[in-house]
């Protein structure tokens, strides 16, 4: 259960390696979570990830998860559940991929929505079944900006995010009166390993920044939060902007 502070007491992070998810984690350890669930591929970077979070008194474990292997997903998630009561689930894998070779290469393509959209639906639905039969918890979903409308320069990460953002959503009303809370969460164009050598856009944030935010939210028990929060404003303008002006703009 959540203690006085309003943090968790203990939180899984799906993709393990993600430095939202790392950020995250150290802010909610500073808030005096004790236990923290990696799942990610075994690899060396999930190895040092979860020492760099042992080191901040936290009892840090890590669990074998792959987004595409949606078969595995009951079996893995559903046994950190019989470990003990988890009270913040963060979804934050994703990739970017790479959208000039992705047009090219559908079986690429194929592979970042399965893994952004298919293998979110899959854990989601696990970890969603099982808060809601521990009775509490916040399952926190990390969409995109990307997602509000298709660009010409993203619109196959996008198209992925939008349908995470839709299904997130509709999560949270089946959930709705259950005693579990689901947030979405928008950042912008976040400077992170993922977009090293891309070009930054405006109102670029920060893991940190996110993980802050992220809090924030949980504490306000927001459905929705924008990251920096100005993006809402920008992100509505352009919603609504006529698609023959869209496409001329330098998106």
């Amino acid at each position: 259960m959540k203690n006085a502070f309003g943090a968790p007491q203990s939180l899984l992070v799906l993709g393990g390696t993600s430095e939202i998810g790392l950020a995250t984690a150290r802010r909610m350890i500073a808030r005096r979570t004790r236990t923290v669930w990696l799942a990610g591929r075994p690899s060396p970077a999930l190895t040092a990830a979860a020492d760099s979070l042992r080191v901040l008194g936290a009892d840090v474990r890590t669990v074998p998860f792959d987004a595409l292997d949606t078969e595995s997903h009951e079996e893995r998630l559903g046994k950190i559940f019989t470990e003990g009561d988890i009270d913040m689930v963060l979804l934050a894998f994703g990739v970017l991929g790479d959208q000039a070779r992705d047009e090219s290469d559908p079986v690429a393509a194929v592979r970042v929505a399965q893994t952004n959209y298919t293998g979110a639906v899959s854990a989601g639905l696990v970890c969603a079944g099982a808060l809601q039969a521990q009775g509490h918890g916040s399952l926190v979903v990390l969409s995109s900006v990307a997602g509000e409308r298709a660009r010409r320069a993203d619109f196959i990460y996008g198209s992925s995010k939008a349908g995470l953002d839709v299904f997130a959503q509709g999560l949270g009303d089946a959930l709705y009166g259950t005693g579990v809370h689901v947030m979405v969460v928008r950042p912008g164009f976040v400077r992170s390993k993922m977009t090293a050598g891309r070009a930054e856009a405006p109102l670029a944030t920060t893991p940190e920044a996110v993980a802050s935010a992220i809090e924030l939210g949980l504490r306000r028990r927001s459905e929705t939060v924008w990251v920096p929060g100005a993006l809402r404003m920008v992100m509505t303008a352009v919603r609504h902007a006529p698609r023959s002006l869209f496409r001329l703009l330098p998106v």
